[in-house]
């Protein structure tokens, strides 16, 4: 019987997503079509910290509960950090490259781009983080798929945008990347350039059959990344920031989780990090969040309240 893949429409989506049925095709032989979802968020023009976190998944959800589709592919920074009630993460499939990546015209680098310059982006936590660099450049806040932030560069209505180097690469468009940014620079999203493979939990068969594409590592960073934000009990939408890598250590596999909370005008930021045990990634993660608390992460936070929508 022929598996039904519920995702959203975007180029990006699709090519997510037929990522996910490839792989499952060649690890099991079983076949996959791809089913179309229109969620809130694609009919939605509105800036993303206005709409909320999960705009992207409810409707993908809504289709899995009601057994219109078998599994669905989210980008798993979407995701709501609360598990959802029937619903299991069957696989998190190898993480692309989690960076930000710049996009600038005649091939500049972020350095090169003169005071002044017109930098688009979505993300509340690239708006800070740029502002926080302290280059002077006007930060523009853009909606839009890959194809149309991208375009704005081309067209000249920016000289900028910044966006996540793994749309780009899977949408076959690396070469356009004029940067890739140093972590040290600007720490990407939790779970970003991660994959998450959801289906109900109840169907035990395609729970198994979807965990031959989890990759354990992936996991263990995007299990860390996430319960730092859900302990932080920011959404998607708050000046957070987390990186987790997983490396052969002294003894055995670590794993190295770096956090941010960032004011959105950039002016303040606060930056650790903790180690530990891939079977402890939660745990760091909480950890590592009671830290940057601990630290003043919680006003920096709750200035994002006073932030005017752009």
């Amino acid at each position: 019987m022929t598996l039904r893949l519920g995702t959203r429409g975007s180029a990006l989506a699709l090519a997510q997503s037929q990522l996910v049925a490839d792989s499952l095709r060649a690890a099991t032989g079983r076949d996959v079509e791809l089913v179309e979802i229109v969620t809130a968020g694609d009919r939605s023009s509105a800036p993303v910290q206005q709409l909320g976190v999960g705009v992207f998944v409810s409707a993908l959800r809504d289709a899995l509960v009601a057994k219109e589709i078998d599994f669905a592919v989210h980008s798993y920074k979407d995701l709501p950090t609360a598990q959802a009630e029937g619903l299991h993460i069957a696989a998190v499939p190898p993480r692309e490259d989690p960076r930000d990546a710049l996009v600038a015209s005649d091939g500049r680098t972020l350095a090169e781009l003169p005071p002044g310059a017109r930098v688009g982006t979505g993300a509340l936590r690239r708006m800070a983080q740029l502002r926080a660099l302290g280059l002077q450049l006007e930060v523009v806040p853009i909606r839009g798929n890959v194809d149309t932030r991208l375009r704005k560069v081309s067209e000249g209505e920016l000289d900028a945008v910044v966006l996540a180097r793994a749309g780009i690469a899977r949408l076959g468009r690396a070469a356009e990347i004029t940067e890739t940014l140093d972590p040290m620079l600007m720490l990407p999203a939790p779970a970003q350039g991660a994959l998450a493979v959801e289906c109900r939990i109840d169907d035990e068969d395609l729970v198994e059959l979807l965990g031959r594409l989890d990759h354990a590592p992936t996991r263990a960073a995007v299990t860390a990344e996430r319960a730092m934000l859900a302990a932080l009990e920011a959404g998607c939408s708050a000046p957070v920031a987390a990186f987790a890598e997983v490396a052969e250590g002294d003894n055995g596999e670590e794993i190295y989780l770096r956090g941010a909370v960032i004011s959105p005008d950039g002016t303040q930021d606060i930056r650790l990090s903790r180690t530990g045990t891939p079977a402890a990634a939660a745990e760091i993660g909480r950890a590592l969040a009671a830290d940057l608390v601990e630290s003043g992460a919680e006003t920096l936070i709750g200035s994002t309240e006073n932030e005017p929508h752009p």
